[in-house]
Parts: structure tokens; C-alpha cells; sequence
């Protein structure tokens, strides 16, 4: 496989290090997103910040130097290939058509996780006890920055303090507001849409990866991609950012696409 870049990989690659470059120089670090991201990010829908408009922006978008770095390297490796076999036209449009899906698949699972935990937050702060801000910590350990399990016990021992009854409070309605107001960004559905069109179109293809440094068929790559992505959804790991839906449904759209452009071949070496 070369690296001779085609012209919708190359101008999708030029959009992406471009708006990158111009969030750097609207936030405060290279290493992280700025306004831009703020922006174009694809937010909850029922937020005041929500727009349409972010099921295209946000994939081109990203959080960091490694995460624009990463999803640029995926999309320089297999895109030039699939644009030459589909051509510039046909590649475009399953790029964007697996990012939106990304998106909207995303999006309905963000939407039923934000609103039961809007639920549980109102009705928290209705009646809060410490029984249920223990199980809201413990479900929800990456939206509680710096509070530890730990705490529950205190409150447990003075649950007639007011004050520290009204910290809970407060503390559970932050949460939800980072809940709410995170954006998702990246191109990671689109990229996520692209490899398995590469391992469904050229399966026994042989790639070159550095771990391990053995050539392993593009078929199992996807699989392997796969099945992570859907450890990562099913496991929700305390503090794992990582859109794992987003990167299921890149990969179901962009199955349906393929078997919906499905030529006389079912393969091709």
C-alpha cells in the first residue's frame, strides 16, 4: 500500500489540521481543544447549545495534537485506497454519510444516559440522602472530578447536616452540567466507517503494523477494532472519554453502505 494521497483524503486531511491549527491559536494549549471545538462539537440534544449543523462540524474537530494525529493517520493509510476504487465522488459521500451516522447513534445513546441521570439529579435534589448519592457516585465515577466514594461515609455519619446536604446537591448538579455540556468531537466515526470498508473490500490484504511487527490481514485488524470498540461501550470504564458508540455506529453505517454498494465481486486482493 503507497502513500500517494488522493484529492478527497488530501483536502479531507488539509480541513482537519487547519481547523486544528486555528483552535490552537483561540484556546490556551496546542495540547488541547479550544473555542473551535467548543463550538462545532456535537452536544446533547436537548441542550441550549445544541445544532444540527454539529452532526457534520464535529468531525472535524478534535481534542488534542494525538487525536487529530491518530485519526489523520487512519485516514492517510486506508482512504487513498478506497478512493481509487470508488472514486472521489462515491468516497466522499460514505465518509460523511458514516460520520453523521457515528454521530446519531452516539447521540440516541447520549440522549437516554443524559436523561435518566437528569432524572435521578432532579429527584436527588428533591429529597438527597445519602443511599442515593452513593449510587449516583458510584454509576457515575467520571462525572464526579475529585470526590471520592469515601465521602458517601461522612455524609452517612452527619446526614442531618444541612450544609453538607446542600454540597451534595451541588455537587450532583455539576455533574450533570458537565454531563450535559461535553461536546463529542473527532473523525473517529468516519475513520471507524473506512476501515471496515477496507477489511470488508480487501480483507486479505496484508498490512505492516508496527505491534506486533508481523503482517496481519485487514480482516482481523477490523475484527480486532471491532470487538474493542464494543468492550469499550458495554465496560463504561470510569473515566474513559472515548466515544465507543460512535466508533460502533461509524462501523455500522459503513457496513450498510458497502453491502448497499456491493459490486459482482465480494472480494478484492
Amino acid at each position: 500500500m503507497g502513500f500517494q494521497l488522493t484529492p478527497v483524503v488530501k483536502n479531507l486531511l488539509l480541513i482537519n489540521v487547519v481547523l486544528f491549527g486555528f483552535d490552537y491559536l483561540l484556546g490556551d494549549s496546542w495540547l488541547t481543544r479550544g473555542i473551535l471545538a467548543n463550538i462545532l462539537g456535537l452536544r446533547y440534544l436537548l441542550a441550549d447549545t445544541f445544532h444540527i449543523y454539529q452532526f457534520v462540524t464535529y468531525m472535524f474537530v478534535h481534542a488534542d495534537f494525538s487525536h487529530l494525529f491518530f485519526n489523520m493517520f487512519g485516514l492517510l493509510i486506508f482512504g487513498p485506497m478506497l478512493e481509487r476504487f470508488w472514486g472521489a465522488k462515491r468516497f466522499l459521500i460514505f465518509y460523511m454519510v458514516t460520520g453523521i451516522g457515528a454521530g446519531l447513534l452516539y447521540s440516541g445513546v447520549n440522549f437516554y444516559e443524559t436523561y435518566r441521570f437528569e432524572q435521578q439529579a432532579i429527584e436527588y435534589s428533591r429529597n438527597p440522602n445519602p443511599t442515593d448519592f452513593r449510587i449516583i457516585l458510584q454509576n457515575n465515577r467520571d462525572l464526579f472530578r475529585g470526590v471520592a466514594l469515601e465521602a458517601t461515609d461522612q455524609y452517612e455519619a452527619h446526614a442531618d447536616n444541612v450544609p453538607l446536604r446542600q454540597q451534595t446537591v451541588r455537587l450532583v448538579m455539576e455533574a450533570l452540567a458537565r454531563k450535559e455540556n461535553t461536546p463529542m468531537i473527532g473523525a473517529s466515526g468516519a475513520i471507524f466507517g473506512i476501515l471496515i470498508a477496507f477489511g470488508l473490500l480487501f480483507p486479505n490484504t496484508q498490512l505492516f503494523l508496527l505491534f506486533p511487527p508481523i503482517p496481519i490481514k485487514a480482516k482481523y485488524i477490523v475484527l480486532f477494532y471491532g470487538v474493542t470498540a464494543l468492550f469499550g461501550a458495554i465496560q463504561n470504564v470510569p473515566g474513559d472519554n472515548v466515544a465507543h458508540y460512535a466508533h460502533l455506529g461509524g462501523m455500522l453505517f459503513g457496513w450498510i453502505m458497502v453491502s448497499f454498494w456491493k459490486q459482482d465481486r465480494d472480494r478484492f486482493y
